[in-house]
């Protein structure tokens, strides 16, 4: 996944490359049409001025030729003489090509300028312009005793830069890397805040609406984080105003549900008839229901505090797990499930009240969905650090579609799974897992079972 900070990067850089591209460009263009044309005159200019000295020199010996284009090589100038007899003189910083074009000898034979600095093919237009080639010079002629000479010269490359080229060249070099470091430093200061709004957001997820975000600006990040701030308060209120209506409903239901309860338990000692009987047995086992549920939502409630006070001890996850198969015995002789399991010692630093919760709800489970005469496995899984278990059963099992939002809160499959069912059960259990910084996954197919594996470290750490 490409980060806003990367992207932002890339874009600067490809704005960048696509700015240099252009310029590039537009000072090629400004070059062809009027730059090399001027150039080259000039260069024209200073090569008949040359080959007029020459020619007006009182003594014409070649000692003198050569003497004086050396002189002139050393300010700056690449010259290459030749003669209507093919001798040929080389002067100051060697081409690295030597081959003339024909129409540079018209230079010689027709008495014409020639400008090879003006008629560059080159692919590569303005850098043409460097080309360290014989190709790549102005050729003018000039007569010394009767003999025909053309003089073929262009600027020496190292002598175009001075001092001062080298300095603007490191100029926009420096300028470069600052812009560059500048660019990165402001795309990371823009893009923290927009990370810290995202890891906020997150823990909104989890519940956790006490994250600072400590982002002070002025700037639209910052009235960003501003909005977000009161949408935070306002969330962490209304949760605690959810929490504390369910607390406080659940509460005022258990006194009516037991009273409802006890009626119904003394109905049923009475001689009543079959009809009335019934009705008894539905008040009874639906008024049990609305208890578990209240239960079941105050346990939650309580679990989503974060001052929840955990009684951690060593536990022996093994003996409490034998302990639930007994509890449920008749209901799996009910079901005719055969009950298996492998339980090594698997002492823990756990809340003991709570991880009976968990065995409770995932047995109570796979006994409800189970086939009639159908099996149970569990097993304990034992590793330096974790403590794995698993329940594994034969029932109804679920999509993977179901099995992705089973740990959700009243969520319930279907009309098969809604029975006796609050929806609350597996969302208990994953909470007292996490209090205890484990983890629980689970895998099903449909008409195969299901199969919940838990992972509990053996030692608990516990948050400053």
């Amino acid at each position: 996944m490409k980060t806003l900070y990367r992207k932002f990067i890339n874009a600067t850089l490809l704005i960048l490359g696509i700015s240099i591209m252009i310029a590039f460009v537009l000072a090629n263009w400004v070059y062809m049409t009027s730059t090399r044309e001027r150039i080259d005159q000039q260069n024209v200019k200073i090569a008949e001025e040359v080959a007029s000295s020459l020619e007006q020199m009182h003594s014409t010996t070649h000692l003198s030729f050569k003497a004086y284009l050396d002189s002139i090589s050393k300010v700056g100038y690449q010259i290459y003489v030749l003669s209507e007899n093919g001798e040929e003189f080389f002067f100051g910083e060697d081409f690295s090509k030597k081959n003339l074009p024909d129409e540079a000898m018209k230079v010689i034979d027709g008495k014409e300028v020639y400008h090879g600095m003006d008629n560059s093919h080159s692919p590569w237009m303005m850098m043409s312009h460097f080309s360290n080639e014989l190709d790549n010079t102005v050729g003018v002629p000039f007569t010394i005793d009767d003999q025909d000479y053309g003089l073929y010269l262009r600027p020496n490359n190292k002598m175009l830069f001075s001092d001062v080229h080298v300095i603007f060249a490191w100029f926009f070099v420096a300028i470069s890397i600052v812009s560059i470091s500048g660019v990165i430093w402001f795309a990371k200061h823009l893009i923290q805040p927009i990370t810290k709004l995202t890891e906020a957001t997150r823990e909104i997820t989890r519940e956790n609406f006490n994250f600072p975000l400590n982002i002070h600006r002025k700037d639209e990040i910052g009235q960003l984080a501003e909005s977000f701030s009161i949408m935070q308060t306002q969330l962490q209120h209304n949760d605690e105003a959810r929490k504390s209506f369910i607390n406080n409903v659940s509460h005022d239901f258990q006194s009516p549900l037991m009273n409802i309860q006890g009626y119904a338990e003394l109905l049923k000692t009475q001689e009543l008839d079959e009809e009335h009987q019934e009705y008894v047995e539905i008040i009874d086992q639906e008024s049990k229901r609305l208890s578990n549920l209240t239960k079941q939502l105050l346990l939650l409630t309580s679990l989503d505090q974060k001052s929840y006070p955990m009684k951690l001890s060593v536990t022996r996850i093994d003996t409490q797990i034998k302990e639930t198969v007994r509890r449920h015995q008749w209901r799996l002789e009910e079901k005719e499930i055969e009950i298996s399991y492998h339980l090594p010692p698997a002492p823990i630093l756990a809340d003991p009240e709570l991880l009976m919760t968990v065995w409770d709800n995932l047995l109570t489970n796979a006994i409800k969905y189970n086939q009639t005469g159908g099996s149970i496995y569990i097993q304990i899984n034992l590793s330096e650090q974790y403590t794995i278990i698993t329940f594994k059963d034969t029932g109804i099992g679920m999509n993977e579609k179901q099995a992705s939002k089973v740990f959700e809160r009243f969520y319930r499959v279907d009309a098969a799974r809604k029975k006796d069912g609050t929806g609350l059960g597996l969302s208990i259990v994953k909470h007292i897992i996490e209090l205890h910084n484990g983890n629980i996954e689970v895998e099903s197919e449909i008409q195969s079972g299901t199969t919940f594996t838990l992972k509990l470290p053996i030692e608990k750490q516990l948050e400053e």
